[in-house]
């Protein structure tokens, strides 16, 4: 019997599932988003796979799967929309308003009158207890048991139903946050969640643990109840082994884990992406990439080099709030399919709002009045209106041309095409200059990568966005429109934690070292055993948090794989990696100066990403044999007469030039005249730019 593991991601307007058996079955399906609950679309993804797979039922489909692997926008969707639970904040007295700092960070620094960002926890409900660490972890002022009780009664009179608790160098001794919990649950039992910073981010600095916790205890019970509804539901089919969940940094966790930091699944949704992309460059034999994700509501942009996505640990902000934890640099900004097409003030304007997946597109014809990217290509003859889903829908051209043509009238322009094509080059300006904002952080030039197209929209837009930027490669891979769903499968389970402590590197007692060392790899183990991921599986890495002195951020200084402890060698060793680095990065020589060690991390990972096989089963319609056929389509700024070629009919070697459009069940590729796209071994579209 195959065996098959699953692949989720749930996205704004769609759900991609994909089935890889272990005899070389990969299945890719769609099925609409349904942001009321989003467990319904999953169960109707998995509906589709069994039908496609011929399973018979899905409590069969379900019983010969060894994995599922979900990537869920839930924790996003309550920071935008701020749906979050109710919460409170306690804090060391003296403390209450750190979170309205925000360091100083403002997005739009030339606005004066650029408001704060909404607070998760009003002033009210912000309230100070009585006790205090020191820096070292030892009690200044006793827990005040009494005022801690009174001010739980009082959160809970306001209505608050989640409450964290971030108090004064917690990460140095945990003893008063482990008390305020069991004080809280006492004076109010049905309090759905308590998150301590000590477990969402046990090190400094301050405002970024506060703001950290915040968020974690936000988004904490809509996460657990969605993740609780998607067990029933799997349960209630006889699905039975662990559900994994995408987080931040590109890896999975259990949804155990992901009760205690549930934070860790911002941002985590396109991270699957990200991660196949970067094997799917190595794969075509590309090397330094940047990965594009044009979905249904946003465009999402990412750098990879030597093979790795750009990681960043800190100074990370989502949804106007600090998130300090390591996370793979995605920048993302409101350009999909469903971006709504609008006139301001006689100006036109494509997104950021979305028609999302109800009642999306007015081509979908499910009540959409407002046009999107969607409707703008249809128009212009770059999607089939009889091809869309695999066949199993059709696009009302006429509704789209319409609702353009409505904008146009706004705009002075009576030919709804000229509307589509004017959205078409606003809506690539806007993702080109996306990228360029990418890669001038970073301080690469675009001419020296090539791009990785994917997500359902990615491949009608990549080749006129490489041309843009003077790329010359575009690859779109065979999976293109379900690429996340296929890089969650490929991730492995990665645990990231940290103990905090204090000290010249010279005078650091290293029995405090190893009994950190001791207590991070407990509870790694802990972790995989509950995963069950087998031993000879999992691999540590350690590192040393260093500063120099008067320092905010740390830097993490890798020790060693596999050790047993960190020895005085291994911090010497660092110490001089730390001075190297700080000389390379900012070409000044500072070993005049003593760095402090601030903490041990370990990053452990479990190999549990898999492969996916070349080939992808067609899932909806069968391929074409039929010679390609042409029609006109609008393709680098005129009409052309355009082959359309099946990619179905394509072999591994096989080329078509352009221009024309090379179309699959989920997505389609615009190629541009005299441009090449040739079928690379694993089936993957490599357009090698004229």
């Amino acid at each position: 019997m195959t065996r098959y593991e699953i692949g989720l991601d749930v996205g704004g307007t769609f759900t991609d599932c994909v089935a890889v058996g272990d005899d070389g079955t990969v299945v890719l399906e769609k099925t609409p988003t349904t942001p009321h609950d989003q467990s319904e679309g999953v169960l109707d993804g998995l509906l589709r796979l069994t039908d496609v797979l011929g399973a018979g039922s899905l409590e069969s489909l379900l019983a010969a799967t060894t994995r599922i692997v979900h990537g869920t926008t839930t924790a996003d969707n309550a920071m935008i929309e701020m749906r979050g639970a109710p919460t409170g904040l306690l804090v060391t007295e003296g403390f209450r308003d750190e979170i309205e700092f925000r360091r100083c960070f403002k997005e739009d620094i030339w606005d004066p009158t650029f408001p704060p960002p909404e607070p998760i926890a009003r002033r009210r409900v912000r309230l100070e207890v009585r006790e205090r660490l020191t820096a070292e972890g030892e009690i200044e002022t006793a827990l005040d048991e009494e005022h801690l009780r009174a001010q739980v009664r009082r959160l809970r009179a306001f209505g608050v139903t989640s409450v964290a608790v971030v108090f004064l160098h917690s990460y140095r001794n945990a003893v008063h946050e482990l008390r305020a919990r069991e004080i809280v649950v006492e004076e109010y039992p049905e309090v759905a969640l308590v998150s301590l910073s000590h477990e969402v981010l046990p090190k400094p600095p301050e405002f970024e643990r506060t703001s950290t916790t915040l968020v974690n205890a936000y988004i904490g019970p809509p996460i657990v109840d969605y993740l609780e509804r998607l067990l029933t539901r799997l349960a209630a089919h006889g699905y039975t082994r662990e559900l994994l969940v995408a987080t931040c940094s590109g890896g999975v966790a259990t949804t155990r884990s992901i009760a205690r930091r549930a934070v860790a699944t911002i941002n985590s949704g396109p991270t699957g992406g990200v991660v196949a992309a970067a094997r799917a460059a190595r794969a075509a034999g590309l090397h330094d990439v940047v990965s594009v994700d044009m979905g249904g509501t946003s465009y999402d942009v990412c750098l990879i080099r030597d093979g790795r996505p750009e990681l960043k640990a800190d100074w990370n902000w989502r949804h106007r709030y600090c998130i300090a934890l390591p996370m793979v640099d995605i920048h993302a900004i409101g350009a999909g399919g469903g971006s709504i097409v609008a006139s301001d003030q006689g100006q036109l304007t494509v997104g950021p709002r979305s028609a999302g997946a109800q009642p999306g597109p007015v081509c979908y014809a499910q009540g959409g009045t407002d046009p999107t990217v969607t409707d703008a290509n249809l128009a212009l003859g770059r999607l089939d209106a009889d091809a869309f889903l695999g066949g199993r829908s059709r696009l009302d051209a006429a509704a789209a041309s319409a609702a353009l043509a409505r904008v146009g009238a706004l705009l002075g322009l009576d030919d709804p095409t000229v509307v589509a094509a004017d959205v078409v080059r606003l809506v690539e300006a806007h993702m080109t200059d996306a990228i360029r904002r990418v890669l001038s952080l970073a301080g690469v030039d675009p001419r020296s990568l090539d791009l990785v197209a994917f997500g359902g929209m990615g491949g009608l837009h990549a080749v006129a966005q490489a041309r843009a930027l003077g790329m010359r490669r575009v690859l779109v891979p065979a999976l293109a429109s379900g690429f996340s769903a296929c890089g969650l499968l490929q991730a492995d389970h990665v645990i990231d934690r940290t103990r905090t402590t204090i000290g010249a590197w010279q005078t650091l007692d290293p029995a405090t070292l190893d009994r950190q060392t001791q207590e991070l790899r407990a509870e790694v183990h802990r972790e995989f055993d509950d995963a069950g991921v087998a031993p000879e599986r999992r691999s540590e890495e350690w590192f040393l948090d260093l500063v120099y002195p008067g320092q905010t951020f740390d830097t993490s200084i890798p020790v060693a794989h596999d050790v047993t402890t960190i020895t005085a060698a291994h911090v010497e060793a660092a110490v001089n990696e730390f001075h190297r680095r700080t000389e390379e990065a900012r070409l000044i020589e500072a070993r005049a100066q003593e760095p402090i060690v601030r903490g041990v991390r370990v990053i452990a990972t479990g190999a549990v990403g898999i492969e996916v096989p070349a080939g992808v089963r067609a899932t909806a319609v069968p391929a074409t044999t039929e010679a390609a056929t042409t029609r006109a389509a609008w393709i680098e700024g005129a009409w052309r007469d355009t082959a359309i070629v099946d990619l179905g009919t394509l072999a591994p070697g096989d080329a078509v030039t352009g221009p024309a459009i090379v179309t699959s069940p989920f997505t389609s590729i615009v190629v541009g005249p005299d441009d090449e796209l040739t079928i690379t071994a694993t089936g993957d579209a490599l357009v090698t730019l004229a």
